[in-house]
This record gives structure tokens, sequence and C-alpha cells, in this order.
């Protein structure tokens, strides 16, 4: 699904214009990126949760040339799926017709 696609869900679903839906949409992201920015965790239940790791500088090496290249500290964005949406992913997997664990 792309940011569209869900402005046009969301629209729908509680019928409101795009234009209004699109400022929802936005505002939501805006506020998850200032958080994340802040250092600060998301947690929205039954959905998951955002956090911001730390990584360390490092030496790497270029995969073309094999140089050594100095890889500097960063912090990037990590989600971690929550319960409720791991099982309503894997539901359509369990069903009989999905399921190829059992041999014959």
């Amino acid at each position: 699904m792309t940011k569209s696609e869900l402005i046009d869900a969301v629209a729908n679903q509680i019928n409101i214009t795009k234009s209004r839906a699109e400022l929802v949409v936005n505002c939501i992201f805006d506020s998850m990126t200032d958080a994340l920015k802040r250092g600060e965790g998301i947690e929205i239940r039954g959905f998951g949760s955002f956090t911001v790791r730390q990584y360390k500088p490092y030496n790497g090496r270029n995969p073309r040339t094999g140089d050594p290249v100095n890889v500097a500290s960063k912090r990037l964005p990590f989600f971690k799926v929550g319960k409720e949406l791991k099982e309503m992913v894997n539901e359509v997997q369990s069903s009989p017709a999905a399921d190829t664990s059992t041999k014959n």
C-alpha cells in the first residue's frame, strides 16, 4: 500500500475529502517522525512499536573495490511487529489450503 492508497482508504472509511484525509495522514506521519527524531519510542498496541537504535562507527569495505571505508555512527528507526498484527498476518497462512508443512 502506498501513501496515496492509504489516504484514499482513510477518506473512504470515514467519509471525508481526500485533501482532509491527506492532512490527517501527514499529521500522523509528521508526529511519528518528530518523536523518533527526539529519540522517543512509539507504541501502537496491537500493531507494533517503533524505536531508534544507535549504531557505533565501524570500518567496512567498498564491495566494488574492496577498499576500506569508515562508516560513521548512525541512528536508525527500527520496527518491531506486535503480537496481534503478527497473528492476523499469519491467519491466512494457517488455513488448510495454504498449509504446506504437512507431508503426504
